[in-house]
């Protein structure tokens, strides 16, 4: 790798970064701390990153002192761990100042965490990204040493991408003629998920379907030397199917050898915990299980609305209860669950003693019945604290006993979940 290629693309980034325009997003970075951001691809951590150079340079830091390098930049795609130290070398033919050193979409170099430490440990600000959840084990943490904070870059929120459509919510808005508007916009957020990205695309779904692949084969299948694609895309379209299902192991297993497919369940176990890595899907498990249980029937959902909505025919519930998956895992991160144990509640979080029923509508008293009686009864078994029954757009409030229960429209519950999540 020439010393060269490395002085053009920091020059260039130098010259893009002032100039961009951007969508402010909620980022805290602490004025002494060195961060690693992960997040699925196009989650926006990149631009999280421009943003915060934008500050600096509001405050009064030279442009010269920004170093940065995407590692997606096919001039430097073979970099290895041992070429990295090139890149201060070559900053240091350019510039005297001590730089604030940016280091984007590194996931791909094995053993990047060293030259990262090593970065640290000099007192140098770092600031990582990745599309890799291996970003946030117990390994990389134990090599970075204590010195990186670690954020998750998510989607944008519904009320950010309200705040990009030029939305700004007055008091009491949801009695207002703002509510018909957020409600409209809630159908392109609901379908197509909240990958800024795509916002600006009038066929969002090819956007969406180039992302998956571009996910599915470099972060999956050639990064982990996957032989047998056409299993693992059978197995993402079956729990694109299984969204609101718990899942057995076993039982993807017979599905994928069903359609001809010769798989154990070791490789399903396996192929899991690559989407898991890429941002693709996530799972929750049932509180009533045991331990070692927990992992056997497990609830499957994706990371962005619109990727699962690639997979899906009459989406309408499937799309409703991911969202809400979505926001629950944002707020409470493994603290969420399903439970089912003598009644099934689609969500409880027992650190809150809450309870969540997801309904895309109440209509039909059969329906009705059925949701409100389930967090009856798990509120006879686990007392809640807060019982809600999330729908697309209907809202009502229903009082059993001493058990108060919120009938609640996604979009406003959403806009709560995001205030919740700004407190923690």
């Amino acid at each position: 790798m020439e010393k060269k290629v490395i002085q053009e693309i920091i020059l260039w980034q130098q010259d893009f970064i002032q100039n961009i325009k951007l969508q402010k997003r909620d980022i805290k970075i602490e004025p002494a701390g060195n961060y690693v951001l992960v997040g699925m691809r196009r989650a926006g951590k990149t631009y999280m990153l421009y943003q915060y150079i934008q500050q600096l340079l509001s405050e009064g830091h030279d442009v010269h002192e920004i170093l940065f390098v995407n590692f997606e930049d096919e001039r430097i795609t073979d970099i290895k761990k041992e070429d990295l130290h090139i890149i201060i070398d070559a900053y240091r033919e350019l510039f005297a100042h001590e730089p604030i050193i940016f280091l984007d979409e590194i996931q791909n170099i094995d053993g990047w965490e060293h030259f990262a430490r090593r970065l640290a440990d000099e007192g140098r600000r770092v600031f990582i990204t990745g599309s890799n959840a291996h970003m946030l084990s117990r390994e990389i943490a134990s090599t970075l040493g204590g010195r990186f904070l670690i954020q998750e870059i998510w989607p944008f929120a519904f009320s950010e991408y309200l705040q990009y459509k030029g939305v700004t919510l007055q008091p009491h808005w949801h009695l207002t003629s703002q509510k018909a508007e957020v409600i409209r916009l809630l159908g392109d957020y609901f379908q197509f998920g909240g990958l800024a990205e795509s916002f600006s695309f009038s066929d969002k779904r090819l956007w969406l379907t180039s992302l998956y692949q571009k996910v599915l084969y470099s972060d999956i299948i050639i990064r982990k030397g996957i032989r047998n694609e056409r299993s693992m895309t059978l197995l993402i379209r079956k729990l694109a199917d299984s969204v609101m299902q718990p899942t057995a192991v076993k039982r993807l297993q017979n599905i994928l050898q069903g359609d001809g497919t010769k798989i154990n369940r070791n490789t399903i176990s396996t192929y899991l915990s690559y989407l898991k890595e890429a941002f693709l899907c996530f799972s929750i498990s049932n509180f009533t299980d045991a331990i070692p249980q927990r992992e056997v029937m497990r609830k499957h959902y994706f990371y962005d609305n619109g990727i699962l909505n690639l997979f899906l025919i009459n989406p309408e519930s499937k799309l409703l209860e991911n969202l809400v998956a979505i926001y629950l895992l944002r707020t409470y991160g493994e603290g969420v669950f399903y439970y089912n144990r003598n009644v099934e509640v689609d969500f409880y979080i027992p650190s809150e003693q809450l309870g969540v029923q997801v309904s895309y509508n109440m209509i039909g008293q059969e329906t009705r019945e059925r949701e409100i009686s389930a967090l009856v009864k798990l509120n006879a078994f686990k007392p809640l604290k807060r019982s809600i029954i999330i729908t697309y757009n209907e809202e009502d409030v229903v009082v059993m006993g001493n058990q108060r229960i919120e009938i609640i429209p996604v979009w406003r519950w959403m806009l709560e979940a995001h205030e919740a999540i700004e407190k923690l």
